[in-house]
């Protein structure tokens, strides 16, 4: 299809939001590969301040919580678009852009999805898919002679999660070579919480994220009293300032880590932004201390280095950034049956125990002798 004949591209976004923020690398390869086309974007409502402010995007609508696919599908269908790119492998992201009568509808997935589609791209044969361990393999794994000293699994660089979204746009002619994921905060949510932030973002001295949550699970979640450890180091070293970060379920979590920084000059942010608020005041840190989870990519994205201790989930698949960028600093422990996907431990939690803080500390020491960059 050559650019001059698409008039206008919709792409149906996937949900989740460490998800979309790796779908960004295609959608700027798409906008490349289509530099005239109108281009409109479908996503989750909780969605919406990821998109407002990218470049690569003209129009974002949305759909609320419960919605049904045939009130989503009528709403696509007044856009009048001529082809379709969908993220998501479910059966109703492809029901959805048939039923609104797009003419073509590209994406990847199996029977029956693949009715609704005009064009099947087919995963490449290097693909690798995440598979949880069942609790009895762990167990089996960890009691094997020398468990102790077998290193978790890796998998290729090249299957990270980013690639496949490439692939989908690469099928439409789109360059597959990676970008970093790429965000850009608007401007009323950076004014706003610049000036929320504002005596430390005045003091001169580094501002450093933590985010000790993750929603997916507590098998993806460093110990709190590592984190609270590797503050108190990074502060009597450097005089930084700490803003926590969190959804609502986090808040217990934040004022549990509060308190035990009590001295430190200390923001909870836990539970009070909106996307866009969040994503501001990631931008306004120097670095991230983060378990694996949305933040930890919208940072990334940002343009301000992470430090990940990695346990249950694995940074080949879906590690924030462009896989392999050196400012990033992901942390492997030891065990056997890392990465397991699984939500809880089913033994003795290994993996992240046996990340230490001042590895931690010395990653975000790293990140902070680094020259500070900004995206826009």
């Amino acid at each position: 299809m050559k650019p001059d004949t698409t008039r206008h591209i919709f792409i149906r976004s996937v949900n989740w939001l460490g998800d979309a923020v790796m779908t960004t690398p295609a959608v700027l390869r798409l906008r490349e590969r289509f530099p005239q086309a109108q281009v409109s974007l479908l996503c989750a409502e909780k969605l919406r301040d990821l998109w407002t402010s990218h470049p690569a995007v003209d129009q974002v609508t949305t759909f609320a919580p419960g919605e049904g696919w045939r009130s989503v599908a009528r709403n696509v269908r007044s856009l009048n678009a001529d082809l379709a790119v969908v993220f998501p492998n479910s059966f109703r992201s492809a029901l959805e852009v048939w039923w609104a009568g797009i003419p073509r509808r590209v994406g990847s997935g199996n029977f029956p999805r693949t009715v609704f589609l005009t064009d099947r791209v087919a995963a490449d044969s290097g693909t690798v898919r995440m598979r949880k361990r069942t609790e009895s393999e762990v167990r089996r794994m960890v009691g094997l002679p020398g468990a102790q000293h077998t290193p978790r699994t890796a998998y290729p660089t090249d299957s990270h999660q980013l690639h496949h979204y490439l692939r989908l746009v690469g099928y439409l002619g789109a360059n597959v070579t990676p970008l970093p994921p790429r965000l850009v905060p608007g401007s009323p949510a950076s004014q706003a919480m610049t000036a929320r932030l504002a005596t430390s973002v005045a003091s001169g001295k580094p501002l450093i994220g933590l985010n000790a949550g993750a929603e997916y699970g507590p098998a993806k979640r460093w110990p709190l009293d590592r984190f609270a450890e590797a503050a108190r180091s990074l502060a009597d070293r450097t005089g930084c300032h700490f803003v926590l970060f969190g959804g609502k379920a986090d808040i217990p979590l934040a004022e549990d880590l509060t308190r035990r920084l009590q001295g430190l000059t200390v923001t909870s942010l836990a539970g009070q932004t909106t996307l866009a608020e969040l994503m501001a005041a990631l931008a306004l840190c120097r670095v991230v201390i983060t378990n694996d989870t949305g933040p930890m990519h919208l940072a990334a994205a940002l343009g301000v280095p992470v430090v990940v201790p990695f346990g249950s989930t694995s940074p080949e698949l879906t590690g924030p950034g462009l896989p392999g960028d050196p400012r990033h600093h992901l942390l492997l422990g030891s065990a056997p049956c890392a990465p397991c996907f699984l939500r809880q431990c089913p033994v003795d939690f290994r993996c992240m125990d046996s990340i230490p803080a001042n590895r931690v500390v010395a990653a975000a020491l790293t990140a902070l002798s680094q020259p500070s960059e900004t995206t826009g």
